[in-house]
């Protein structure tokens, strides 16, 4: 996923109401009270979405990875009856196959 100059405005000012037609700043129609953000200030914070939706790509692979939450107690019901550490070994697993950057 990458995110748009749209996603960019709308995180930059929610709840406000334009009109963006074509793909350039120029297409950007004004409709709120107060000044829409510049051209560079929407660049910056396309910029910061992208690089942060790619930084958590480690948290995406971790929650398809990690076992059911079912499966999960029943790993700790086990390991708890057992004396075994089939659950902590499970969530390591999943945390070094997958580390934070």
């Amino acid at each position: 996923m990458t995110y748009s100059r749209i996603d960019a405005l709308c995180a930059l000012k929610p709840n406000t109401e334009w009109v963006w037609t074509g793909t350039d700043y120029s297409g950007l129609n004004w409709l709120d009270s107060g000044s829409p953000p510049t051209e560079a200030e929407i660049d910056t914070e396309l910029a910061r979405l992208n690089t942060e939706y790619t930084n958590k790509k480690y948290q995406r692979d971790r929650a398809t990875a990690y076992p059911s939450i079912q499966d999960q107690l029943d790993m700790q019901s086990w390991d708890k009856k057992n004396g075994t550490t089939t659950w902590v070994d499970a969530v390591a697993k999943v945390k070094s196959d997958n580390p934070k950057p």
